[in-house]
Parts: structure tokens; C-alpha cells; sequence
């Protein structure tokens, strides 16, 4: 049943999905030439000339959508990922009707009319699409379109995806059952041994048998799995074994499979594998690598450095007033050099030499490398407390960006001594060391300055490692200049 449900759903959003190109063109076409906002020089074409292009348009742009993944089940896709790809097909969908309007030679067609369809497009699409999801989130959470599934082995890794599961109505997950061969009890032949007065005994007996933490049934032994399968409406078996019963997972699959019913494995080892690894090929073999890391593809590390040469270039012309006057009142008001050097540990474990202007009293160098900052910490001048609330203190280290030491964001790099101790002390700590530093990173314009939580920050900077893209790079840029700069914690 689910499966006709979602063949009649694809079917559906294909055909509003046209009717929303249309639209599209229509409103543009209104717009452009009858609404009198935009000005019109001369005459325009008719209607049916912006019209028969659009017609032929339209099966293109469902191959887009199609392409872009916009008609698989998105019964879990989150919404910001729907509207990325609908915004990429869009943008792709009036490249090629530009491409193909060029092609033919087909020089009256309104560019205007085509800025303006372009952007209705997008934003219909987006508003169809909110409109479906809404409606099929409702009818989950009453109990229409429901998917039934099967649970097979039980763990924490289960008691988690329940979790989610009743945490999420919308998705719309009915759990049948879960089949465990460690927590099924056999109630019938438990009975058989206990006497009619024994109540207590036999209500204690279906407790343990009834359910788990989360309140789930546990119906059966692994085993009974095909036995279910061929009595139950079930439209999926999600499998959450633990690592000890993995010898049971080729049985398993090869079971739902006589029966027509799709699997899906959540592994146990996501506890020692972070949320996104890839998998790769050697001669036909597939490796599975812990970790996805964007910055890995040369294109993506290329793209990256580019944009950080530009744009540090650009921040030191830009800031170079800020640093002169830093310069000179670091000079005027506190003995010793106006630049501070200090090692930090950078990518691949590398050490290098990170600048600041100096905002501290000169200290003893065994002093220097093992204190941490604190709030009012008494080594800080009057001048020093300033810069480093403002981070004016940090501008030198667009000189380190130039030089390839650090990039404008990534993850914050720690002196030696700290890298050694809060690598047995902090799960993942050198995760942060696979990508280049940054002046600015995730953790940062989320508030995790100065002495804040080490474990927290690492969670964001392996958030940003695998996750990276240059829209989130500008995005933290973007933030630093309101959030980053002044920061009640940076000290």
C-alpha cells in the first residue's frame, strides 16, 4: 500500500510541478507586460509566443527535479534540504531554457520576462512543495499514509531510533513490533509451568514480555522473522542489531528479500563512526572511510584558498588604518614588540607560528605557553583588554592566511601544550587538526570563546569539517562580523 501511496504521490507532484512552471510563466507574462510596473519600450511579442517555449520547457525541468532527487520519498528530508535542491534545478532549469532560447535564435523573447520567471519559479515550487509536506505531515499525525515497520534486534541503538521515531509524528513510521532473541519471553510456555494462583507471577511474566523502554512490543525471536513478515502488513524492516549479533544480518536481509520487503541497516559502529562516512572502492572491494571531509576534493580545497587569498588581500587593505593605529598605540603604551608570535598546532599536526598584536605584559615563555586566559587575567594591559574584546588583536593573522598557515575559517588552533593535554582528555580532539585553522570558525560565531566548553567547541568544529561548503564559510563570515568580533567571552 505504501508503495502504490507514493507511486500516486510522485505522480501527483510531477504533474503540480508543470502546472507550477506554468503558472510561473503565466504571472511573469502578467507582470512583465499588463500589471504596469515595468516599463515597456515599444511592442511585445503575444502570449503564445512566451507560452509554446515554456510547454516544451517543462519536460526538462522534470528531468532536473528528477535529477536533483526532488521526486524520491522525502518522508524525513529536512525542509532546507528540499529548497536547496528545488533552488538548483530552478537555476539549472533557466540556464538551459536561456541556452536553448539563444540557440533558436530567439531574440524577442523578454530577458526581463525570464529574470521574473525564473524567481517566480523558484519561489512557487517552494511554496507547492511547503503546501504537500504540510498536508502529508497532518495526515501522518492523525494516522493516514502511515509506513509499518518491523524492528529487528534490539539495543540502545534502538531505544534512539524510537526515540526519533516518536519525536517525529510527521514522518509517519507505525512500529509493528520488535523481533529480539535476548528480551523475547515465550509467555505461552512460561504459563505452562506457573498454577493458576500464581497472579503475580504471571503479570510480572507479561510485563517483561510486553515491551521495552520506549514502549514498543517485543513480539518474537529473529528467527519468526519470515513468520511476520508473511502475516503482518509490513513495508519495511529496520534492522538495529548490535555488534555482537552481525553473524544474523545475512539471514535477515536474505529473508526480507524472498518476501519483497525493502531493509534498511542502522549499523552499530555510528558510535565509533562520526554521522557521515563515505564509502569507496579498491578493485571492486567497498572501504568504508570514518569520515567525509569535503576539503579532501581538490576542487573544494582549490575553490577555498582562492577565496581565502582575495579576501584576506582585500581585509588587510581594508583594516590597514585599524592595524597602523593598533601599531602605534601598542608602541606608545607598553614596552616590547608590537607583534606577538606564538606556536599553535595546524593542519595534519603541523606546527607553525601564529601573529597577534601583543595585548599582554611581556611574560616568561614557560609562563606563556602553559596559562590559560582568563577574564580579568592581571597580565593583560589596559589597551590589550580592548583589542582582544574587539579581536582587533587577531587581524595579523590574515598575514598567516596568506601564507597558506591558516584559512579565514576553520576550526580555532591551540598552542602544544594544550593540543597534548585535551588530546587524552577530549573524544575527537584532533578530528579539528584534518582541515586548515581558522581566524573564524562555527564554534566561534556560536559563542564558544575564551573559557568555554573544549567539548562543545570540538562538536561544532567537526560539524563545520564535515559539512563544509563555501556558502558556510561566508555564512560564518557574515556572522563574525556581528556575532564574532565583540563577544562577551572572548578574553
Amino acid at each position: 500500500m505504501i508503495k502504490q501511496n507514493q507511486k500516486i504521490l510522485n505522480s501527483m507532484l510531477v504533474v503540480t510541478d508543470a502546472l507550477c512552471i506554468l503558472a510561473s510563466l503565466i504571472l511573469a507574462w502578467i507582470i512583465r507586460f499588463k500589471s504596469d510596473i515595468m516599463y515597456i519600450e515599444g511592442g511585445y511579442l503575444a502570449f503564445n509566443n512566451y507560452l509554446k517555449p515554456v510547454i516544451l520547457i517543462i519536460p526538462v525541468y522534470l528531468i532536473i527535479y528528477n535529477f536533483f532527487n526532488l521526486y524520491t520519498p522525502y518522508r524525513i528530508r529536512s525542509v532546507f534540504d528540499e529548497f536547496l535542491n528545488l533552488l538548483k534545478a530552478n537555476i539549472l532549469g533557466i540556464l538551459i531554457f536561456t541556452l536553448i532560447l539563444y540557440l533558436t535564435k530567439e531574440m524577442n523573447y523578454s530577458r526581463y520576462l525570464l529574470f521574473i520567471f525564473s524567481i517566480l519559479s523558484i519561489v512557487i515550487s517552494t511554496i507547492e512543495r511547503a503546501v504537500i509536506r504540510f498536508i502529508l505531515r497532518y495526515l501522518r499525525k492523525n494516522g493516514k499514509n502511515l509506513k509499518h515497520i518491523l524492528i529487528v534486534g534490539y539495543s540502545d541503538l534502538t531505544e534512539e531510533f524510537l526515540h526519533r521515531i516518536h519525536s517525529h509524528k510527521q514522518w509517519g513510521y507505525n512500529v509493528i513490533g520488535i523481533l529480539d532473541d535476548n528480551l523475547y519471553v515465550n509467555k505461552d510456555k512460561v504459563y505452562s509451568k506457573i498454577t493458576d494462583k500464581n497472579n503475580e507471577l504471571k503479570k510480572a511474566v507479561e510485563e517483561a514480555a510486553a515491551s521495552t523502554a520506549s514502549g514498543e512490543k517485543i513480539i518474537g525471536k529473529i528467527n519468526a522473522l519470515d513468520k511476520h513478515l508473511a502475516k503482518k502488513n509490513i513495508d519495511e524492516v529496520f534492522v538495529t542489531l548490535s555488534l555482537k549479533e552481525y553473524e544474523k544480518l545475512g539471514s535477515i536481509i536474505e529473508t526480507c528479500e524472498k518476501n519483497g520487503i525493502r531493509t534498511q541497516i542502522i549499523p552499530d559502529y555510528y558510535k565509533y563512526i562520526p554521522a557521515r562516512p563515505y564509502v569507496e572502492e579498491i578493485e571492486g572491494l567497498p572501504v568504508i572511510n570514518t569520515r567525509y571531509i569535503p576539503l579532501d576534493n581538490l576542487f573544494n580545497k582549490f575553490m577555498k584558498r582562492v577565496f581565502d587569498i582575495a579576501v584576506s588581500m582585500a581585509c588587510i587593505v581594508l583594516f590597514s588604518p585599524i592595524m597602523f593605529i593598533t601599531t602605534m598605540i601598542i608602541k606608545l603604551t607598553s614596552p616590547g614588540p608590537i607583534i606577538f608570535n606564538q606556536d599553535r598546532i595546524g593542519l595534519n599536526n603541523k606546527k607553525f607560528v601564529m601573529y597577534k598584536f601583543r595585548s599582554m605584559h611581556i611574560q616568561k615563555e614557560d609562563e606563556e605557553k602553559v596559562c590559560w586566559t582568563t577574564e580579568n587575567d592581571p597580565r593583560k594591559t589596559k589597551f590589550g583588554n580592548f583589542i582582544r574584546k574587539t579581536s582587533i588583536d587577531e587581524l595579523p593573522q590574515l598575514f598567516n592566511v596568506l601564507k597558506g598557515d591558516m584559512s579565514l575559517v576553520g576550526p580555532r588552533p591551540e598552542r602544544p601544550y594544550f593540543v597534548g593535554k585535551f588530546k587524552e582528555e577530549i573524544p575527537k580532539y584532533m578530528v579539528k587538526h584534518q582541515v586548515r585553522p581558522g581566524i573564524s570558525g562555527w564554534a566561534q560565531v556560536n559563542g564558544l570563546r575564551g573559557d568555554t566548553s573544549i567539548s562543545k567547541r570540538i562538536e561544532y568544529d567537526i560539524y563545520y569539517i564535515e559539512n563544509w561548503r563555501m556558502g558556510l564559510d561566508i555564512k560564518i563570515l557574515w556572522l563574525t562580523l556581528f556575532k564574532g568580533f565583540v563577544n562577551k567571552n572572548a578574553y
